[in-house]
């Protein structure tokens, strides 16, 4: 009698049809359900679309099987298996998809500040009710960085994480290098296009960015944070003749997030900052993103492309929900939820450029060196373009490596110098 074992082939089941419920029928949200209506997916069926005032959201495209409701209960009530949270904000976005998760259906959100707030809490709910939580889309839109720093980079430890994670700014920015027009004309350009919001303060300020670092931050360097512990910077004291002086340094200006964890402490900070033209943070232009992982081992990965918009961030939602259908999770990304807190710090140490407008008069780069060196801060270099009135003068230093809290506070107090015309500027200079 043989002894050899049987052989039997193993063939793959194809997953159930998973319903999918839309929360949101804005840019998004539409673009979500047009992937799934024009390039239809035999794992996901599109049931039901949720939007306030929903009769004015109604498309012609769309299968007659969908239901559209302005009622919340209609899709947490219904057969739908996962939710597509597009709404954004934290509230109602909390509370509908901490019902959904308790409902017994798995979501699937783009939604930063839902994330970068709530995530954890979120998180540990869908792994007690056997559901998911999937946010591949809350960070960069199109580019699957949240994957690949999980997975991809699973071999490193990851000891900072840097990028451009706001189109808006970095749009604004590389129209005042490109066009050499002002912050409020490259602005106004920016809303025409629709790139920025009629209200543009949580791009501008640093908000948007923060959220976006705050999640980078938990998934690749396992640390707790939230965005109000990241020290912002607005960028709209950036001015044209800054992009003038940065290439005469060999840089240009770009809102950095960045973040670095050295085991015991964290620094974390969104602000404008000078980048060398030959670093993969200038090389990105319009409205695209890049984010930038630095391992112990690996040195540092870059990942780019569209980091905004309908489609791209679409893109990133479907493949969540064809990775729902598949029952694969990533619940792991986010620190637990009861982890240590470890305190954020924005006080890098680098280089930076100040920028002075003055009434000019001799004595004035002594006594502003005066008050450097009084803090241990030495001067590298002093730049000055000609043309300017003498009224109002502008000069730029450069320094040495020092700490940013030091500087803010004796710029603080040079702010009272009587042959100031405006205060002082300053951006670190990363190299």
């Amino acid at each position: 009698m043989s002894t050899q074992p049987k052989l039997e082939l193993v063939r793959d089941v194809a997953p159930l049809t998973q319903n999918v419920a839309i929360l949101g029928f804005g840019t998004v949200g539409r673009s979500v359900a047009e992937i799934l209506s024009y390039s239809p997916d035999s794992r996901l069926r599109l049931t039901h679309i949720f939007n306030r005032n929903v009769d004015s959201k109604r498309v012609s495209w769309a299968s007659d099987e969908i239901l559209w409701t302005e009622k919340i209960d209609d899709i947490l009530d219904s057969d739908a298996d996962l939710i597509v949270e597009t709404i954004g904000g934290l509230e109602p976005a909390y509370e509908w998809v901490r019902k959904a998760l308790l409902k017994g259906k798995s979501v699937v959100t783009a939604n930063k500040q839902l994330i970068a707030q709530r995530g954890r809490e979120l998180t540990r709910l869908a792994f007690d009710t056997g559901q998911q939580l999937l946010f591949g889309a809350s960070v960069a839109g199109g580019v699957p960085v949240l994957l690949a720093l999980q997975e991809g980079l699973a071999g490193d430890r990851l000891v900072g994480i840097s990028g451009i994670l706001n189109g808006t700014c970095n749009y604004i920015l590389t129209r005042m290098e490109q066009a050499g027009v002002s912050f409020g004309a490259a602005l106004a350009e920016a809303q025409q296009f629709g790139y920025a919001e009629a209200d543009p303060s949580a791009d501008v300020n640093g908000d948007d960015a923060a959220a976006k670092l705050a999640i980078l931050v938990q998934v690749a360097l396992k640390v707790g944070l939230t965005p109000n512990a990241v020290r912002t910077t607005p960028v709209t004291d950036v001015d044209s003749i800054d992009f003038q002086y940065a290439k005469d340094l060999g840089c240009t200006i770009r809102q950095v997030s960045r973040a670095q964890f050295d085991g015991r402490k964290l620094f974390s900070s969104v602000e404008p900052a000078l980048v060398p033209r030959e670093s993969s943070l200038a090389q990105v232009q319009g409205n695209q993103n890049v984010v930038v992982a630095s391992g112990k081992y690996g040195g540092n990965t870059a990942f780019s492309g569209s980091g905004a918009g309908g489609h791209p961030t679409a893109v990133a939602v479907i493949s969540d929900l064809i990775a729902a259908a598949h029952g694969r999770t990533h619940q792991g990304w986010l620190v637990p939820g009861d982890s240590r807190p470890i305190r954020s710090t924005g006080d890098f140490t680098t280089p930076h450029y100040v920028r002075f407008v003055v009434k000019d008069r001799p004595g004035i780069i002594a006594e502003i060196a005066a008050l450097l060196g009084a803090r241990g801060i030495n001067i590298d270099a002093v730049l000055q373009k000609s043309g300017f009135t003498k009224s109002a003068l502008p000069f730029v230093i450069t320094l040495e490596p020092c700490g940013a809290s030091v500087l803010r506070e004796t710029l603080d107090d040079l702010s009272r110098a009587e042959f100031l015309v405006k205060p002082p500027v300053t951006f670190p200079i990363l190299r």
